[in-house]
Order: structure tokens, then C-alpha cells, then sequence
């Protein structure tokens, strides 16, 4: 069960995620789940014409996909993840480099550790937790294309 202030939470997330992907320019594939017990349409939760805009280059998977299929390809730059810890164990397990998003819980300690060790980089947050699309966007081409702004 959800409450309301973290569905908002959750949604203004991935519209900011969204953003930062489609500004990045880089090609991905997003496995988007929502709660259980919550209805949501894809195209309600997402930026407006998002997915025709990155229809060439993004895929968003609703509800369940292939985890580690997808991570053991050898096309894959980077993972942006929320940090629970099977997360990164996993990426860690196949080399993938960390784009750190971290929501809640033990997460955002997790998130400094997987920086600290240098398996990935941490998209900080504003002072009011705040994720700003310009900030993931920088992340996501430093970790997948080596590129710092």
C-alpha cells in the first residue's frame, strides 16, 4: 500500500527520469513497474509525447523485463538503479556501471557506497530532495558516454 505523498513522489520521479534520459541522448530501455494495487497508464505517468520523441532510440518496458538478459549484453553502458542492495549486487556482478537514484530506506546510504568504491555515480539530490532533470542528464553521460559538462 502507498500513500499519497509518496505516489506523488514516485510519479514526479519518473517524469524527471524521463527528462533526463530523453536530454541525454543516449539509447536505453527502461523496465518501468508500478505498485501493486495501484492503477496507473504508462502514458499518464510519463512527460507528454515522451515516447514517440525517443521512439528511435528508447524502449519502456511496462511491468516486468529480463533483468539479467538485458544486463549480460554487451551493448550496456550503464544502469540507472534506486540502489537496493540485490540491484547493485547484480550490476556489480556483471561490470555494469551504476547511475544511482536512490528513493528511500537504506538506499541513498547505499548510493554514497557504490560511489565511494567507484562502480558508479550518485544523481544527488537537491536540498529538498528534489531530483532535477539537468543533474541526471550529466550523470547519465558521464557514466555511459565519459562525458563530464
Amino acid at each position: 500500500m502507498c500513500n499519497e505523498s509518496f505516489m506523488l513522489r514516485f510519479i514526479t520521479s519518473h517524469k524527471k527520469i524521463a527528462r533526463g534520459l530523453e536530454l541525454s541522448n543516449t539509447n536505453f530501455i527502461w523496465g518501468l513497474r508500478f505498485p501493486k494495487g495501484e492503477e496507473h497508464k504508462l502514458e499518464e505517468t510519463l512527460p507528454k509525447g515522451f515516447l514517440e520523441r525517443v521512439s528511435e532510440r528508447g524502449l519502456v518496458v511496462e511491468g516486468w523485463a529480463p533483468q539479467l538478459k538485458n544486463l549480460g549484453h554487451d551493448n550496456i553502458g550503464g544502469f540507472l538503479s534506486h540502489c537496493g542492495w540485490n540491484s547493485v549486487l547484480e550490476r556489480v556482478h556483471f561490470g555494469i556501471p551504476i547511475i544511482a537514484v536512490p528513493m528511500h530506506l537504506d538506499q541513498p546510504v547505499i548510493a554514497r557506497f557504490v560511489e565511494d568504491i567507484g562502480v558508479g555515480v550518485e544523481v544527488v539530490r537537491d536540498s529538498k530532495g528534489q531530483l532535477h532533470k539537468e543533474r541526471l542528464t550529466e550523470v547519465i553521460k558521464q557514466v555511459v558516454m565519459g562525458k563530464s559538462e
